[in-house]
């Protein structure tokens, strides 16, 4: 059976993200994720995990400026420092909270830089933050993002994220495998997954166009859902979309592709 969960960060924002937690649960989540759960603090956190019987999965390192705008962290010359302070952070969030999963951005590719030494940098990043993650058995991975939603990312296709998978030489590093993110970049998300499944550590999904639920728009879940079941895929597929309308009402791929 699929270990699905709940991204707290894209769904359920009709409330603080603190009061997301129980509303994950009511609608039968047994797992969540939160993008940058920085907000709040580890006990708050904690508090909510507990009283509602969740776990959280998977968070984001911190990553600069790049949701306002800016290039971020891993992959930008001269901001080696801060990134490594972001590790620290994440780091203190992953073990008190027991998240088996941390994603690290790219980031963006700045106007004046060169690609080379963005990408040089971020494989250096990359083989640090495995090196950081392996002594708390926290798996890394990695997210490629497409370039009309993001411009200039540094990584936005699978070609590109096997490429990097090669420069690291890492065993833990894993790609974050986002199915929306693939279909805006023209990729057959379905093949995509089948062919490299044993370099993926955790799948997210929304429709494409608009990144609404399953059965908004174009992606063949249930064809896609029906391999996963099948497959050895152990980690996570995580819901990460912004609901048509309201949250508790984006649900019914739920009951359309996993009856109870």
């Amino acid at each position: 059976m699929l270990k699905f969960a709940v991204n707290l960060s894209m769904i359920f924002t009709e409330v603080p993200l603190l009061q997301r937690f129980a509303l994950a649960r009511e609608h039968g989540f047994d797992h969540v994720e939160i993008q940058f759960p920085y907000e709040l603090t580890i006990e708050q956190i904690q508090a909510q995990l507990t009283a509602h019987q969740l776990s959280l999965c998977l968070i984001n390192v911190p990553a600069g400026d790049l949701m306002q705008g800016g290039h971020g962290l891993a992959g930008i010359p001269g901001k080696e420092i801060e990134f490594h302070q972001a590790m620290q952070q994440a780091i203190t969030y992953a073990t008190a909270l027991k998240v088996p999963s941390v994603n690290i951005l790219a980031g963006k590719q700045p106007l004046d830089s060169d690609l080379l030494p963005c990408l040089n940098t971020l494989a250096d990043n990359l083989k640090m933050a495995c090196s950081m993650l392996a002594d708390h058995n926290i798996q890394p991975v990695f997210e490629m993002i497409n370039g009309t939603d993001m411009p200039r990312f540094l990584v936005q296709n699978v070609a590109q994220a096997q490429e990097m998978l090669e420069a690291v030489q890492h065993p833990a590093l894993k790609m974050q495998y986002d199915c929306y993110h693939m279909a805006m970049m023209g990729e057959d998300v379905f093949e995509a997954l089948k062919e490299n499944i044993d370099t993926i550590g955790h799948i997210q999904f929304a429709d494409c166009p608009g990144r609404h639920e399953p059965g908004t728009a174009i992606v063949n879940y249930v064809e896609i859902f029906q391999w996963l079941e099948n497959s050895q895929y152990q980690g996570y597929v995580a819901a990460e979309y912004r609901p048509l309308k309201h949250s508790a009402a984006s649900f019914g791929w739920k009951t359309r592709y996993f009856a109870d």
